[in-house]
């Protein structure tokens, strides 16, 4: 049933796009459908391959040109990736000078045979990591094209991501593996070398024939259409094959994503587990003493998928694999590859982070070259509300991440959110910053707008964009809209500079058997107050002063009294406010007591007498 919603609300989608482009113009997106047949030769790790690919311009532009990723190409010395990870200062440990060393048997590569645009020859020329391509005849709005290729790719050595050999052992990882349209929306095309990431591509169809040895078991995005066939079973107890020839062809088809994977090995063990109401997982591992803990992830991974369901979402697709292979953990429709010589812990949030990019990745998909910390950064949020779940800790769930975004702004790497993804001046930069500033966007909208208001926001916000590319306003407005309130500020602090939260209790004075209170800012974010006074009988109240520029104040969650004071305006540093009780009968006085403002200087948050 879900399967079957995705394929409706995709066409409504499509259809809304159309009309919006007849009609206002204001939202349309493209749209995709490959077929593809793969020979793919063991003996010499390449695969000859046909694509068939049809092209639908929902945009209100004539095209006269597309592009297409041809990602293996990075893999070859003197490459983009290669030349940036010998000269960056921190380089990736995976890739490091590895690809600098590479002989022609190890190398990857796309060799384009042909191409032909409704059965014409068009021109064609490889740039690096892309081909860009003249059509014969020009898209035009609210048209399709059919762009049939036949190539020629040999996988490399893994190295990031995708390969072939891993360090565990696997066969074959294969990510970004076959050349693949770019992206084209109001911005135009997305055409970024494939320097180290990130990943943008329109919404599509697959239909993948892959023929490969017969002693291969192949994990995939989408769902298996011959396992009869090939004799082969998805039981609970594992593989089970009745295999004759040479070679077999799996069959695989999946709806309304935008990419696919796959892996392949000689030596996958197979299980299955139902999440109540679907999907189906699936987990593909080489058994053995280092993988013990997949005997155990199963029910874990179902009570994840269905805290995740729960509090972020429904997930629409039938299937979901979990696949040793790669060299950490990627995310991918459908599936993710994942390094599966781990202990249960690890094992479990390796697992749980990479399905919850289906979220914030698979089926949101903002462009990560520009905003990555929406990607990685929501799903670091959730993958820490999901492992306390699973594991049942009743520490503050985020606390790691605001620790280290902290450290993060103590070491002198800090850029600015927006920065492009592959142009972070360290890995350090983008790493910390993406994941762990990016999770405190979110985290800390439960203390600019209140816990309940942003549990109510991130779910609207899933099912108002998935299928949609949302960027980082579509993601701010939804959250204004739930709390009536204005965030634009927000956004272009956190985002778009490196500016700090610093708040201090500077001063508390008894005047006249009242307490006056200031307030400074030293950071140059600003931020609205909760204030926590504690009395000398253990009473409290909530000395509330929303900023100017929110124009409006969060609802009280709290149990407490809460005074809501004067706005403050972010042109003030200090800010004064009076208690109707004397010094004498104040124990203490706090600014956010529940600690998800991310300020960088707790220290001076809290007056005692």
């Amino acid at each position: 049933m879900k399967y079957n919603f995705i394929k409706k609300a995709f066409f409504t989608l499509l259809f809304v796009g159309m009309t919006s482009f007849v009609y206002s113009q204001t939202y349309w997106q493209q749209s995709v459908a490959y077929e593809m047949d793969i020979d793919f030769n063991v003996e010499n790790h390449q695969f000859a391959g046909s694509q068939t690919l049809k092209y639908f311009n929902n945009s209100p532009d004539t095209l006269t040109r597309v592009f297409y990723h041809l990602y293996f190409n990075a893999f070859q010395p003197e490459s983009m990736m290669d030349k940036r990870s010998r000269t960056i200062e921190d380089p990736d440990g995976r890739v490091g000078d590895r690809i600098s060393k590479l002989n022609d048997s190890e190398i990857g590569y796309h060799q384009i045979k042909s191409l032909t645009q409704d059965g014409s020859a068009v021109n064609f020329k490889v740039e690096g990591t892309l081909l860009e391509v003249t059509l014969a005849q020009p898209i035009l709005p609210g048209s399709a094209t059919v762009l049939n290729m036949n190539f020629q790719s040999q996988v490399p050595i893994q190295i990031r991501r995708s390969g072939r050999d891993n360090a565990e052992g696997i066969d074959y990882s294969m990510a970004q593996w076959y050349p693949k349209m770019a992206e084209y929306d109001e911005r135009g095309w997305h055409t970024h070398p494939y320097v180290g990431r990130e990943f943008y591509a329109p919404w599509g169809d697959f239909k993948v024939n892959l023929t490969i040895d017969k002693d291969y078991i192949v994990a995939a995005t989408g769902v298996l259409q011959n396992p009869n066939e090939i004799g082969y079973g998805y039981e609970d107890e594992g593989v089970k094959v009745k295999r004759k020839g040479k070679k077999l062809t799996w069959r695989f088809e999946a709806e309304k994503v935008h990419d696919f994977v796959w892996a392949a090995d000689r030596d996958y063990t197979h299980t299955t587990a139902m999440v109540e109401g679907g999907p189906e997982l699936h987990f593909f591992y080489q058994e053995g003493e280092k993988t013990e803990a997949w005997k155990q992830l199963p029910e874990l991974a179902v009570k994840a998928f269905s805290f995740i369901e729960q509090n972020f979402g429904e997930y629409p697709y039938p299937h979901y694999s979990i696949i040793q292979g790669g060299d950490g953990g990627m995310e991918y429709p459908m599936a993710t590859l994942i390094t599966g010589n781990r202990k249960l812990q690890s094992l479990v949030g390796v697992t749980v982070h990479e399905a919850l990019h289906s979220w914030y990745q698979g089926l949101l998909a903002t462009n990560e070259s520009y905003y990555a910390w929406m990607d990685e950064g929501f799903t670091t949020y959730a993958t820490a509300e999901t492992m306390s779940h699973i594991f049942s800790n009743s520490n503050r769930t985020q606390e790691g991440n605001y620790r280290t975004y902290i450290y993060l702004t103590q070491s002198g790497k800090e850029e600015p959110l927006s920065t492009h993804a592959d142009h972070f001046e360290t890995n350090a930069a983008y790493g910390l910053g993406s994941y762990y500033k990016g999770a405190i966007a979110l985290a800390q909208m439960n203390y600019v707008i209140g816990i309940e208001a942003t549990a109510r926001a991130l779910k609207k916000y899933y099912y108002q964009w998935r299928f949609k590319h949302p960027d980082a306003n579509d993601w701010i407005r939804v959250f204004e809209k739930e709390s009536d309130l204005e965030l634009d500020w927000y956004l272009d602090y956190w985002v778009n500079t490196t500016s700090t939260i610093d708040y201090a209790v500077s001063k508390v004075e008894d005047i006249e058997e009242k307490t006056v209170v200031t307030l400074k800012r030293e950071g140059k974010m600003p931020m609205p107050m909760d204030v926590y006074v504690t009395f000398a009988d253990g009473s409290k109240k909530i000395y509330y002063a929303p900023l100017s520029i929110m124009r409006g104040e969060k609802q009280n969650e709290s149990n407490l009294e809460r005074i809501i004071l004067p706005d403050w305006s972010w042109t003030h540093p200090t800010y004064q406010f009076t208690i109707d009780a004397p010094n004498t009968s104040i124990q203490s006085i706090e600014i956010d007591e529940s600690g998800y403002m991310a300020d960088v200087n707790r220290e001076n948050n809290k007056w005692e007498k």
